[in-house]
């Protein structure tokens, strides 16, 4: 199927749901999402709503919030609190589980309420890996539009740029805790430590990038194009880390790998 057939089995599956509730992180597939559920079924019956909690980037928040004003979707950011999960915090391989789980509780009766359905940006690229997550919001009810239609991240990529969303080419941002090592318990200063650090290397001009935490080292990965970059910006890197609350500062010559933490651990990467 072409990129036209699968946007019209997206619209077809859309209309097929008829009032939806977008679980709304701000990255490309959810952004697409939000912005096609409005433009197929209008604001009345399709809801953006972000989890906000210290999982997700301060600046993730605020841009998912600057979104929701630029193409006028209706949005709600709604507070979540797998922070209160003992299985969250452990951060075993099924952390993502429990994470996805704490959304569907929190926003199910929001969709509830409006009698539509949960739906998530999830594309076929996804499903042949370890996501735990996926799973916990199949369970509860959930469905994945996008996956309905054949839609691959290149393609919903693709579909953005023509549609002018800014979000087309925003590099992708998994939640702080993927940051954590498993094994490692996840904690409120943690995860902010990691934003903090994050955020700092941003505003360098560094855009693909993860801090990976390892109690006081941080090992930063960016894209291998960016490593003499990062060289070269070494003091001012160097400082902005630190002053995140790490102690020592490595740069990984491998450069960015989304979800490399899960090597040795599960088969593949979420």
């Amino acid at each position: 199927m072409d990129l036209s057939g699968k946007l019209d089995a997206l619209d077809t599956e859309l209309r097929r749901l008829g009032r939806v509730v977008v679980a709304f992180s701000g990255g490309a597939d959810s952004a697409f999402l939000a912005h096609r559920a409005q433009v197929v079924l209008g604001a009345a019956a399709s809801h953006a709503v972000t989890a906000v909690s210290p999982s997700l980037a301060g600046d993730e928040e605020a841009d998912c919030r600057a979104l929701a004003s630029e193409w006028n979707l209706r949005w709600t950011p709604v507070a979540t609190d797998e922070m209160a999960r003992a299985a969250y915090r452990a951060n075993d391989i099924d952390r993502c589980y429990h994470c996805k789980a704490e959304l569907m509780d929190v926003v199910g009766p929001i969709a509830a309420a409006e009698s539509a359905t949960v739906v998530l940006g999830v594309n076929v690229d996804d499903l042949g890996e370890h996501r735990p997550g996926q799973a916990a919001a199949d369970e509860r009810g959930a469905q994945f539009p996008m996956v309905a239609a054949g839609l691959t991240k290149a393609d919903i990529r693709a579909l953005s740029a023509g549609a002018g969303l800014r979000t087309w080419d925003k590099p992708a941002a998994a939640c702080l805790a993927s940051r954590v090592p498993y094994g490692t318990a996840v904690s409120v200063g943690i995860l902010s430590r990691v934003d903090r650090a994050e955020a700092a290397l941003r505003a360098l001009g560094f855009r693909q990038l993860r801090v990976r935490h390892y109690d006081d080292t941080a090992r930063i990965e960016v894209d291998v194009v960016e490593l003499p970059a990062v060289l070269a910006a070494r003091e001012a890197v160097v400082s902005a880390v630190k002053a995140s609350g790490y102690r020592y500062v490595t740069l990984d010559l491998e450069g960015f790998r989304s979800g490399n933490l899960n090597d040795g651990h599960v088969g593949s990467r979420p």
